[in-house]
């Protein structure tokens, strides 16, 4: 039987416009999966998730049989691949530091602008924005592994009121599995790419290992799953010099191996080196526990433990006569005069362990009440990074460097959630209201250390930090006020404040500063309204006002380093957008097809931007308030079952999205320089296309495709060669997966990421040509 015409099936399918249509391979849902009437989305959910009941707003969605049959998934964020108007910005298998979500009026340095959630618990990491401070804020992706994921919902725009204003982009609910008989799973997989650019012609390889137990026994479920991957991946930074006209200092090595090249201005340089080349271990564990009080109120407990050691390496492209690497000193390069810094070729060493806790007691009567209370911590229990400031080679054994330490660093949220359906009103109506608490706290203290490798902490060299925390109240009340007619109206009232602020750089130094406290409060209104045209077609309009306050990281987090300096702004004011959405989805039987208008208007949005001071040979990062950013676009998505022929799926979107600065006073050469031009990171033009074959019930092939316009960087634009390091380029990627299913307990498949080999930017160099296996057990 084709589960994809059942009608459970296509309640899925309607339900959350997925962005991969359910194939035969999956399994009925559940009767607690999402279900639409009338354009909202209801979650009747008994498990823990973030997820209200009713989402007014467009909704995609994935399960774990689809992940496994067309995705070559090595990171959870993966399963997000193929999703309309989303980019993930994963350098490498296993990138935990700077893989931050993009969304349609979002890009890649705004991590801040999205929510990310797994089973109700943040992992959006809201202490900072993109990448600054010298560290990350990145989401914690870690903490699920691909095998755990049941399903993956994504909600596009700030419609429903139950999230803070950074749901502005999107919010990224992650339903991992809780078994209701034994069961146990193992995975072993492998993966390598050969790439080459510049100077750099290496192999970078790795793998992983994945097992899961679970059961159900009386009252009590438990899962228990454990990952460890071991990836090794390519040059992420390059040392560079602009063009000399100096003459070579007295007695400089004449070295040969740079490679020339044009920088994101089209500005020649040269390449030296490549650097920030990442060994990683990670380890992860995660038990869950849940007790069912009754039949309608159920206890969840959540423990997550995620462990990564790096090394990041570098390599010298020069070498001088008797074909000896330079990595420091004078040198002559065609004549001219260069000087390489002991920081143009850096070593590290990060060790890092983060926990992770979760409680939920969650009703789910489906009466006329419902509540849920739950919290959760995450804590950098230890988040150490060592590196050298003295030169390679000698760096490897040892020398004088620093000591960055955010031990103590972490966030904490409480929530107490109501849902009542009130009986005796006309007209149908469900309403979700609730009280939520969110605590930040960061601290990050850099020291001098006599040998960076394994010394203790000396004289302070940054020590910075603060914390932050929202209270906010909610509701929304989902309307059913005539035939054909639902609307959802809602609002949520926010209080912010800052405290404990301050940022020194030493006993005695007279840029250390405090910071006062501060406190703001915000009303963000949501509306709703759709309409059932015909049998087969919704009509859709939402407007919402998201306002996302400043992060302890951009408030108080100035640091700087040998090759790098981060400028806060302890003022900023919040960030504030309208957003809207018009949709009309039509039901085509074995498909659906949805088409949406959208819009974002955003005054004081907050910007980290990242220049290059060729003088001072380093990155200079200052945030601030960009006056306005209007957005306006148009997304397409399809998904489809059987299309064409018995047995092919087909799914795929485009997006058109016009998003520029329409005012700013800040500027980044001469005054009005941004105006007018593109928001960072936005493509005008991305599309995703996926089609997957099942040849029998044992075997399934599946060819994806990405595009993504050209971008730019930087506010004013000015970056107009994105095929360059530190620039962002267009790309077309290929990707394939083929799967092999040996009865009900094994599986295999070999997919092959990136399949075209094409090289492409964000900052850093993606991925080459990535070929994979797998093999799968489950019983």
């Amino acid at each position: 039987m084709n589960l994809s015409r059942t009608p459970c099936a296509l309640a899925w399918r309607g339900a959350t416009a997925l962005a991969f249509p359910l194939a035969a391979f999956a399994q009925a849902p559940s009767a607690d999966a999402p279900a639409k009437s009338l354009g909202v989305v209801t979650v009747n959910s008994g498990q823990p998730t973030s997820l209200p009941t009713q989402i007014p707003t467009t909704i995609e969605g994935i399960t774990r049989e689809q992940i496994a049959q067309t995705i070559n998934a090595t990171d959870s964020e993966d399963a997000l691949k193929y999703f309309p108007s989303l980019l993930v910005r994963k350098r490498y298998i296993g990138d935990y530091n700077h893989a931050i979500l993009s969304s349609r009026a979002s890009g890649t340095g705004n991590s801040a602008r999205s929510a990310v959630y797994a089973d109700g618990i943040l992992l959006s990491n809201y202490l900072g924005n993109g990448i600054a401070n010298g560290t990350n804020y990145a989401p914690r992706w870690g903490l699920v592994t691909p095998e755990e994921i049941e399903r993956v919902d994504v909600l596009y725009g700030p419609f429903s009121a139950a999230y803070p204003g950074n749901s502005v982009g999107a919010v990224v609910d992650y339903v991992t599995r809780m078994p209701t008989q034994f069961e146990a799973h193992a995975k072993l997989s492998g993966f390598t790419q050969d790439f080459k650019l510049y100077g750099t012609h290496s192999s970078f390889s790795g793998s992983q290992a994945s097992a899961s137990l679970g059961s159900r026994s009386g009252d009590w479920s438990w899962f228990i799953n454990a990952n460890r991957t071991e990836s090794a991946g390519q040059p992420l930074t390059f040392a560079t010099r602009t063009l000399s006209a100096a003459a070579p200092a007295a007695g400089a090595t004449v070295v040969s191996g740079a490679v020339p090249g044009l920088n994101t201005r089209n500005v020649p340089w040269l390449l030296l080196g490549g650097a920030t080349q990442y060994e990683t271990r990670q380890e992860h564990l995660k038990l869950k526990v849940a007790y069912d009080f009754s039949s309608t109120v159920r206890a969840s407990y959540t423990l997550g433990y995620w462990k990564n050691d790096a090394e990041n390496r570098s390599q010298s492209y020069l070498r001088d006569a008797a074909g000896t690497p330079v990595y420091s000193g004078n040198v002559s390069i065609n004549g001219r005069g260069y000087t390489l810094a002991a920081s143009d070729f850096g070593v590290s060493n990060e060790a890092l362990t983060h926990l992770m806790h979760g409680l939920s007691v969650k009703s789910n009567t489906q009466g006329v009440w419902d509540w849920e209370v739950s919290a959760s911590l995450y804590d950098y229990q230890k988040d150490q990074v060592r590196a050298a400031t003295t030169a390679q080679p000698g760096a490897l054994n040892g020398g004088a460097g620093t000591l960055q330490d955010q031990g103590g660093t972490g966030w904490n949220t409480l929530a107490f959630k109501g849902i009542w359906r009130p009986e005796g009103i006309k007209g149908a109506h469900i309403v979700d209201f609730g009280f939520q608490q969110d605590s930040y706290t960061l601290r990050i203290l850099k020291s001098a250390a006599a040998n960076w490798l394994n010394s203790g902490p000396g004289a302070v060299v940054s020590d910075v930090g603060g914390k932050t925390r929202l209270r906010s109240v909610y509701a929304q009340d989902a309307w059913a006020f005539a035939p054909k007619w639902k609307t959802v109206l809602g609002a949520r009232l926010e209080n912010w404040t800052a405290s404990g602020g301050f940022t020194s750089f030493g006993a005695g130094n007279p840029a250390n500063t405090g910071y006062a406290a501060r406190s703001e409060s915000a009303v963000s209104p949501k509306a709703a309204l759709s309409y059932q045209w015909s049998a087969d077609t919704t009509l859709k309009a939402s407007a919402g006002r998201a306002v996302r306050f400043p992060t302890v990281g951009e408030l108080y987090g100035a640091t700087a380093s040998v090759n790098s300096q981060y400028i806060n702004d302890p003022n900023l004011r919040p960030e504030k957008s309208w957003t809207t959405e018009l949709t009309a989805e039509k039901d085509l039987g074995n498909a659906l097809l949805r088409l949406t208008f959208f819009t974002e208007n955003t005054r004081d949005a907050l910007y980290s931007q990242t220049t290059f001071d060729p003088v001072a040979n380093s990155n200079i990062s200052r945030v601030q308030n960009v006056g306005r950013i209007k957005t306006q676009g148009v997304e397409v998505a399809f998904s489809g079952n059987d299309v064409l022929k018995k047995g092919l799926d087909l799914s795929g979107s485009v997006t058109y999205a016009d998003s520029r600065i329409k005012d700013n006073s800040g500027f980044v050469a001469v005054a009005g320089d941004t105006l007018g031009k593109y928001q960072p990171r936005v493509p005008v033009w991305r599309a995703t296309a996926l089609a997957s074959y099942r040849f029998d019930a044992a075997w399934t092939a599946t060819v994806g495709a990405r595009y993504s316009g050209k971008q730019y960087s930087s506010l004013d634009n000015s970056d107009v060669n994105g095929f360059a390091y530190q620039g962002t380029s267009k790309y077309f990627t290929t990707d394939v997966r083929v799967r092999y299913q040996a009865g009900k307990q094994w599986s295999a498949a070999v997919g092959i990421d990136n399949l075209n080999n094409y090289q492409y930017w964000n900052f850093h160099p993606y991925p080459q040509r990535t070929l994979m296996a797998e093999l799968n057990f489950s019983l």
